[in-house]
């Protein structure tokens, strides 16, 4: 076991994200609740945290590119995305769960990174 040299925050969505998947949806496709698209969260791994304010921080510096990701998971077509996507949706459609200590219980495969293509920038 390995402690890392990082923090990492969990994505757990609010009613609004779900009511905005519904309304989505194709027609007869059944409506998914808060309950379901929680069971599973996204994680991000963050800079080693000391102190809640400076989750604060990094959560204003990087709240859209968490919002866009997580829409865009949902969704590819950023035209039916919410018209304002702001800190006042991300507060809105998002909680973020911190974990300030994070440990690697894999004790044979190196750790690997994929750099991911960014969301594209909402003109």
């Amino acid at each position: 076991m390995k402690m890392l040299n990082r923090s990492a925050i969990s994505v757990k969505l609010r009613q609004p994200f779900v009511d905005w998947i519904n309304s989505i949806s194709d027609a007869g496709e059944d409506e998914v609740t808060l309950e379901e698209v929680n069971q599973e969260s996204t994680s991000y791994l963050i800079p080693e945290l000391e102190e809640e304010e400076d989750l604060e921080k990094l959560i204003a510096e990087r709240y859209l590119d968490i919002l866009e990701n997580e829409l865009f998971s949902w969704e590819e077509d950023d035209s039916l995305w919410p018209e304002d996507i702001d800190r006042a949706l991300f507060d809105d459609f998002i909680r973020i769960e911190p974990a300030f200590m994070v440990f690697d219980l894999d004790d044979q495969a190196p750790l690997l990174a994929q750099v991911i293509e960014e969301v594209e920038d909402l003109d």
